[in-house]
């Protein structure tokens, strides 16, 4: 298999390595959105229309709303995706991921969990039984989504953010495109496109 790693910023860095461990050396290179050509950390850096026509593609850029764009893009182009998955990452459980998927060093998806496309879960986050993600979602690192949460397309949740357990009867419910921020505790429900902070989380003005 060849991979196309969208992206050449610091996210795209972090995972190249572990798309070289999926795919080898030789068949992993990274697509720059802009003009140019080069060299990234020993990879080649290509233009979309100069990629092999077999490489799949992953969208390593970090913002859900590019991310969402390029996928547009993508999928105009003819090309299909590629999940690229840690080997530290640990499954507890039967779940459903999404095609687009970048899974990060120790990450833990447990049993139940329902995952949309392009999710991005960084290093050491967990999303644990019976969740429900959407599309286009992103986890900084040491995220801690507990069970019985559903979290809706495009959100964006911060560096060591922890979301409190829901029950089956009443999840608790991230709103399209929230930001939770880094170290919030989220205790109570987030409405779409809010910001919320602090311990307990609650909404910043703006």
């Amino acid at each position: 298999m060849r991979i196309g790693l969208c992206g050449t910023g610091g996210f795209a860095r972090e995972v190249a390595p572990l798309a070289v461990i999926q795919a080898g050396a030789d068949n992993v290179q990274h697509i720059d959105l802009q003009p140019g050509a080069g060299d990234l950390n020993g990879l080649p850096v290509v233009q979309l229309a100069d990629a092999p026509a077999d490489a799949a593609i992953s969208i390593a850029i970090a913002d859900a709303a590019v991310r969402r764009r390029v996928d547009g893009e993508m999928t105009a182009a003819g090309r299909s995706f590629v999940s690229i998955v840690a080997p530290t990452c640990v499954f507890r459980g039967p779940s459903q991921i999404g095609e687009g998927a970048i899974l990060c060093d120790h990450v833990v998806i447990t049993a139940n969990v329902v995952i949309g496309r392009h999710f991005q879960a960084n290093l050491f986050s967990y999303v644990a039984h019976d969740c429900v993600v959407g599309d286009f979602v992103t986890l900084a690192p040491r995220v801690c989504i507990n069970g019985n949460t559903v979290i809706e397309d495009d959100v964006y949740v911060g560096t060591g953010a922890v979301l409190k357990q829901g029950t089956p009867e009443r999840p608790l419910r991230i709103g399209r495109g929230a930001v939770i921020g880094m170290g919030a505790v989220v205790t109570k429900d987030v409405p779409a496109g809010a910001v919320v902070v602090g311990n307990p989380a609650r909404a910043l003005d703006r």
